[in-house]
């Protein structure tokens, strides 16, 4: 079975633990809707963080939030490149599916949107990212 990458991003409005962790879960579980992704086909998940978000670890959040204790994750820091979006979230799932690269949907919430328009979800309460 092929395996696909699932990107993602979100904003996080604090450096808090509790913000961290809604951010994360929030951001996984509209992959996960999106896809259908089951956390048994997960191969990990890899997380980063920019600079100013260091009051908690994401893959906590993928596991107390989802239970997901059996996917391995990781966390590792963005590179702290100037003028980049700040308490920004990362992405990427490596996840075992028949899906073609072309059927799987990206989720890119809130400030994130901005990183990729075009894989941009908005939600209630989000301004319309201008996006077709």
């Amino acid at each position: 079975m092929p395996v696909r990458g699932i990107r993602g991003a979100t904003t996080a409005r604090r450096n808090d633990a509790s913000t961290i962790y809604d951010a994360t879960i929030e951001l996984l579980n509209i992959i996960v809707r999106l896809n259908g992704v089951r956390p048994e086909d997960v191969g990990y998940i890899w997380f980063t963080v920019t600079d100013d978000l260091n009051a908690a670890f994401p893959a906590d959040a993928a596991r107390a939030g989802l239970g997901w204790t059996e996917v391995p994750l990781i966390c590792g820091r963005e590179i702290p490149v100037p003028g980049s979006l700040e308490r920004c979230v990362r992405v990427l799932m490596a996840w075992n599916t028949p899906k073609t690269q072309a059927d799987v949907r990206h989720v890119f919430l809130h400030g994130a949107r901005s990183l990729r328009p075009s894989w941009a979800v908005d939600l209630p309460g989000d301004a319309p990212s201008k996006v077709p």
